[in-house]
């Protein structure tokens, strides 16, 4: 029994934050339906988080009920005139509504103009929100000094460092860092280094050039856990130092990533430095497949972890406006390689196991915040990006449905017919049905 309660409290970490990152982002996106809507002249009767038995709800001053029901996994806004969560129409309650004034306040006797701004604020909203996190996270963590400086050195097995924080970096073994502004400066930086764990590094302190000694700059340090992935699943940490693969010592994390590379998949044996002690593991590299720089995807055999320095680097104040454009550009970046990664999933040339369902979401939550409230904010905006996407898909009872309807109605000057509209929203429901038993079967029978 007592063996049980670690596992059962990582179940209920994972299920946990699965909740509250789903409730976050399913509360923004609803909430601007609800708020474009009401300056829209839209009235919305009631707003939920969640589905099922209501557990809690009020009224508030605009008649509109606001409450959270039993089951966590979506929610949404009904205005007047829905017959349903999806916005579908109640004929007998629009044709028994004769005041023009009333009748302007339902969804669909409302201008098109107002539907359509009420509909697409909900992925709006969404991707407002992931630029607003981003723009806040780098906002935090400051960029880079130039050049780039020692904040603190990180816990390495390298004996005899004399490098200091504050010092600011300017060669490495001999070979000089390159600016911030340098295109694919830092990969000729580490292609250039050799593969020692200890080399001299000429740096600026006190305003004075001098010489320290320090690890390799670019150590096989485990700086951050993908979610389920090899080293993840062995429970290696985040400040292990993999010291030898297969018992042949390694200084970098170019020479980690080669043997990964190399191995195609067979089991590889780690020496692994933690906290002063020395581990042993063995885990299987697993084909994965990575956008590239020049576009498209290519399949590469990773065990799951990212590097990064053997120093925390000295930062600087990043400003608003430089803040937001970084959200803007990460945010635009998500939804690049996730069009990219649905295209390559659908031609075939990736797997479609790249498709995770809920399962895959919620372990992928509690990994997140297991590894920090940082990382887990970051996912919430990552996650926030890719729902706004999906529901600009059009397919029926999804919203980009919606907006096709609408984008119908501008070109014909009339909605599609009661009837049409059921028929294409039922099918509509049927494909994303179909697309999530698609992704829960992944979730339970991919590797």
């Amino acid at each position: 029994m007592a063996s049980l309660i670690p596992q059962f409290g990582g179940v209920f970490i994972t299920l946990l934050a699965f909740v509250v990152a789903l409730s976050v982002i399913v509360a923004i996106h609803e909430y601007g339906h609800y708020i474009v809507g009401r300056w829209s002249g839209i009235k919305a009767e009631v707003f939920s988080l969640g589905f099922g038995p209501v557990l809690f709800s009020r009224m508030d001053g605009r008649g509109t009920r606001w409450q959270v029901a039993a089951l966590p996994f979506g929610g949404y806004v009904k205005f007047l005139g829905d017959a349903d969560a999806a916005s579908g129409k109640d004929t007998e309650a629009m044709q028994e509504i004769d005041d023009p004034a009333r009748l302007r306040q339902t969804m669909h006797g409302a201008p098109l103009w107002a539907r359509t701004a009420t509909v697409a604020a909900g992925p709006v909203f969404n991707f407002v929100l992931s630029i607003l996190i981003f723009a806040g996270v780098m906002m935090v963590q400051g960029k880079p000094t130039e050049p780039i400086s020692i904040g603190a050195l990180k816990p390495l097995p390298v004996e005899g460092v004399t490098l200091q924080p504050g010092d600011r970096l300017l060669a490495v073994a001999g070979v000089p860092l390159p600016g911030a502004e340098e295109e694919d400066g830092f990969k000729r930086f580490s292609a250039a280094l050799p593969d020692t764990s200890r080399m001299e590094y000429r740096v600026l302190r006190d305003e004075s050039e001098t010489t320290a000694t320090g690890p390799h700059p670019l150590p096989p340090l485990v700086s951050q856990l993908a979610p389920q992935s090899a080293a993840y699943d062995i429970d290696m940490q985040v400040g292990d130092v993999i010291t030898a693969v297969d018992g042949e010592p390694i200084a970098s994390f170019e020479q980690l990533k080669n043997r990964v590379e190399a191995s195609e998949g067979r089991v590889l044996r780690l020496d692994v430095w933690r906290d002063g002690r020395m581990l042993e593991f063995a885990l299987a590299p697993r084909a994965r497949d990575e956008m590239q720089d020049a576009g498209g995807f290519e399949s590469k055999w990773r065990i799951g972890i990212a590097g990064g320095w053997a120093f925390e680097p000295g930062t600087e104040r990043l400003g608003p406006g430089a803040a937001l454009w970084g959200g803007v550009t990460q945010t635009g970046v998500i939804i690049e390689s996730s069009l990219s990664g649905l295209y390559h999933m659908v031609t075939g040339a990736i797997s479609s196991c790249n498709m995770s369902g809920p399962i895959g979401i919620a372990q992928v939550s509690g990994a997140m915040a297991s590894q920090g409230a940082e990382s887990f904010i970051w996912f919430i905006a990552v996650l926030s990006a890719a729902v706004g996407l999906l529901n600009l898909f059009p397919i029926p009872v999804l919203d980009g449905g919606h907006l096709v309807f609408y984008a119908y109605e501008a070109v014909t000057g009339k909605p599609p017919s009661d009837r049409a509209l059921r028929i294409l929203m039922t099918a509509g429901l049927t494909v994303v049905l179909g697309l999530m038993v698609f992704a829960l079967t992944n979730d339970l029978f991919c590797p």
